[in-house]
């Protein structure tokens, strides 16, 4: 018995490495549980479980090891990718290109650090290399410097670059989270309304007394036309004593109350454009739709339908061909404005308002079987995850001995994005549900984290010992937390951004998904995961091509 055990846990085989990742998961994720003053660092026990087994000789064979831990990134930040791809090319045209510079600002400060202690003498350019790679959790960045100095003819420098990244990996993982906590309180009490807030496209409810004599005597059709573009839908209608369903020939009359779908920075516009808001409140939880009126009723109906899926919402012709409207479509928690451009999507929730028989008719053709998303839809995964690798692998020639790659997370989690974007018009059904996303993103994540830690911790101990070594941490943990404290401050402070945006644009600035996971646990609204994507693949292609010109500039 104890031989069999022996045999199958300590002996190199796919069997070995399979069983001592799972338990390396287990015990980190179960460690993840535990909170030191309400703070938990979760996946990333995963990560120091993994270095621990390293450290006491735990050898796995090498081929599975290296396939585990590119597989498990790869999963990781293709989901991601996915789930945040319907939200970020809005966010990007909205705030992303602050947000970029933002990260660039990150950036930009710890690589001049990094290249003061080189120039200044404090550590040398495989050392400094390792501590910058660590520091910032970017081990594509780490590949690209050993690739360089191996085509420079200097292996060496290579394996010393690895060493002192598994040294200050786990400080950088740490040590965003710790300058978030350190900035958090602060930065909080100092948030204003600013640019994120006035651009929230969520659907917005308020009613209207139309008092404009601009607008007396035209059909709604004209009126859409006349407001200059403000994104609204007109749900519903009073006019003496009687709720009536409008259409687009509806015509609109003097002192009529409307009520109108659309978003909170266009209510002072849509107020002017029709006469007069008043003080109902229509986006409280609590209120009873289908009692405004006994013969129209109000009900969420699910799109299941695949034949849906990318198509726009004015070509169904909902209106024309049931007499209903379209107030408003709710997407991963976000309630959007029904407009007739707007791309379905797998999953969406359309609030449909009418009669009893045309809503049974639209849910007829939509779908609104639960059950049918239940099952993910594994072609696009597999097809968008070969894409993403092919897309890696792509070299870009940016004049230097060796083109650049964006690599294994780089080229992944963009397709996720271009996926999880504009797949739909391409009929690609991206869609997986929120408990499917997640699981298969821990998933991921923790593989990467075992096998990461199995492999940094074999040398670990020993290099850690080496006086050495206490100068990487002391300048890892500068690299990691100066940054990121001085571009929150300059984040919320100057330019207005909420700190659940900052954190996110912070951790996709470092490449820390630990610690957007420890954001994500301390907020609710998704901003963060939205910023991190936003800015997480120009900053690893900017990492991974800095990198190879410190190493390849040094060298000339």
């Amino acid at each position: 018995m104890i031989h069999w055990i022996q045999t199958t846990l300590f002996e190199t085989s796919a069997i070995q490495a399979v069983i001592v990742i799972c338990l390396i998961c287990a015990l980190g994720l179960s460690l993840g549980k535990w909170r030191i003053c309400g703070v938990s660092l979760g996946v990333t026990y995963v990560f120091f479980v993994g270095i621990l087994a390293g450290a006491l000789g735990l050898k796995l064979d090498a081929q599975m090891l290296g396939y585990a831990e590119s597989f498990g990134l790869i999963l990781f930040v293709y989901i991601l990718g996915l789930q945040v791809g319907p939200g970020f090319m809005s966010t990007f045209k909205r705030g992303g290109t602050e947000l970029n510079l933002l990260g660039l600002g990150v950036i930009v400060i710890g690589t001049l650090m990094a290249l003061v202690t080189v120039w200044a003498g404090w550590l040398p350019l495989p050392d400094m290399m390792g501590v910058l790679c660590g520091a910032t959790t970017n081990t594509p960045a780490l590949g690209a410097a050993q690739q360089t100095f191996k085509q420079m003819g200097d292996a060496g420098a290579g394996a010393t670059a690895a060493l002192g990244t598994a040294v200050t990996y786990p400080l950088g993982m740490v040590g965003v989270i710790l300058a978030l906590i350190i900035m958090r309180g602060w930065l909080i009490k100092r948030e204003k309304p600013g640019k994120t807030d006035s651009a929230d496209e969520q659907a917005f409810i308020a009613s209207f007394q139309v008092c404009n004599p601009a607008v007396f005597h035209q059909p709604l059709s004209s009126i859409v036309q006349l407001s200059g573009g403000l994104k609204f839908v007109v749900s519903r209608l009073w006019r003496d004593g009687k709720v009536i369903l409008p259409t687009s020939d509806t015509v609109i009359e003097q002192n009529d109350r409307i009520l109108v779908i659309t978003t909170k920075k266009d209510v002072p516009q849509i107020t002017v454009f029709f006469g007069r808001r008043d003080e109902t409140d229509w986006n409280r939880k609590n209120i009873d739709w289908n009692a405004l009126d006994s013969k129209l009723i109000s009900q969420r109906i699910l799109i299941t339908r695949a034949e849906i899926n990318g198509k726009h919402l004015g070509s169904l012709q909902l209106r024309a061909r049931y007499g209903v409207n379209v107030s408003r479509v709710q997407r991963s928690g976000i309630q959007l404005v029904a407009t007739p451009d707007l791309i379905l999507r797998m999953g969406d929730r359309l609030t449909v308002i009418g009669e009893a028989e045309s809503i049974k008719h639209v849910a007829d053709e939509l779908g609104n079987a639960v059950k049918h998303l239940d099952e993910p839809n594994m072609v696009t995964i597999f097809i968008g995850i070969v894409l993403g690798l092919l897309l890696g692998c792509v070299p870009v020639d940016l004049g230097l001995s060796t083109p650049v790659r964006l690599g294994l997370a780089g080229g992944p989690i963009i397709m996720g994005i271009l996926i999880g974007a504009y797949g739909p018009r391409l009929h690609m059904v991206a869609y997986t549900t929120t408990s499917a996303n997640l699981m298969l993103r821990s998933l991921g994540l923790s593989m990467y984290l075992a096998c990461l830690g199995l492999d940094a911790g074999t040398n670990f101990l020993a290099t850690v010992m080496q006086p050495s070594a206490w100068g990487w941490i002391g300048f890892g943990l500068l690299f990691t937390m100066l940054p990121v404290i001085v571009m929150s401050i300059v984040a919320v402070k100057f330019l207005n951004q909420r700190f659940a945006t900052t954190a996110g644009m912070l951790c996709g600035a470092m490449a820390n998904p630990i610690a957007l996971d420890y954001v994500n646990s301390t907020t609710t609204d998704g901003k963060a995961s939205v910023a991190y994507a936003t800015v997480y693949p120009l900053s690893m292609f900017l990492r991974v091509i800095i990198a190879q010109i410190i190493v390849l500039c040094a060298a000339g």
